[in-house]
C-alpha cells in the first residue's frame, strides 16, 4: 500500500515537469512551421511579381493565350499566398497559446 501511494506521490509530482516539457516542444514545433510559412510568403509573394510581369509583357506583346496561362498561374499563387498567411496566423496564435501554458506551468 505504501508502494502505490509513493509511487503515485512521484507521478503527480512529475506531470508539471512533463507538461512543460511538452509545451516547450510544442513551442520549438510552432515556430518551425511559423519559418516555413512566412518563406512560403516570401517565396509566392515573388512568384505574384513575376507571373504580373509575364501578364504585362505577354499583353503588351499581343499574346493573350500567354497572357491567360499567366493569368492562371497568378490566381493560383494569390490563392497560395492567402492560404499561407491563414496558416501563418494560426501558427502565431498556437506560439502564443503555448508560450502562455509554459509560463503559467512555471509558476
Amino acid at each position: 500500500m505504501r508502494r502505490h501511494f509513493a509511487l503515485s506521490v512521484v507521478l503527480a509530482l512529475s506531470a508539471p515537469v512533463v507538461l512543460s516539457a511538452q509545451d516547450s516542444n510544442e513551442v520549438k514545433h510552432d515556430r518551425r512551421e511559423l519559418r516555413g510559412d512566412r518563406k512560403d510568403i516570401r517565396h509566392d509573394t515573388k512568384d505574384i511579381r513575376e507571373d504580373r510581369r509575364e501578364v504585362r509583357q505577354d499583353l503588351k506583346n499581343g499574346d493573350t493565350t500567354a497572357a491567360r496561362h499567366e493569368a492562371r498561374d497568378l490566381r493560383q499563387d494569390r490563392r497560395d499566398r492567402r492560404h499561407d498567411v491563414r496558416d501563418a496566423h494560426r501558427d502565431r496564435k498556437d506560439l502564443r497559446q503555448d508560450r502562455k501554458d509554459v509560463r503559467e506551468d512555471k509558476q
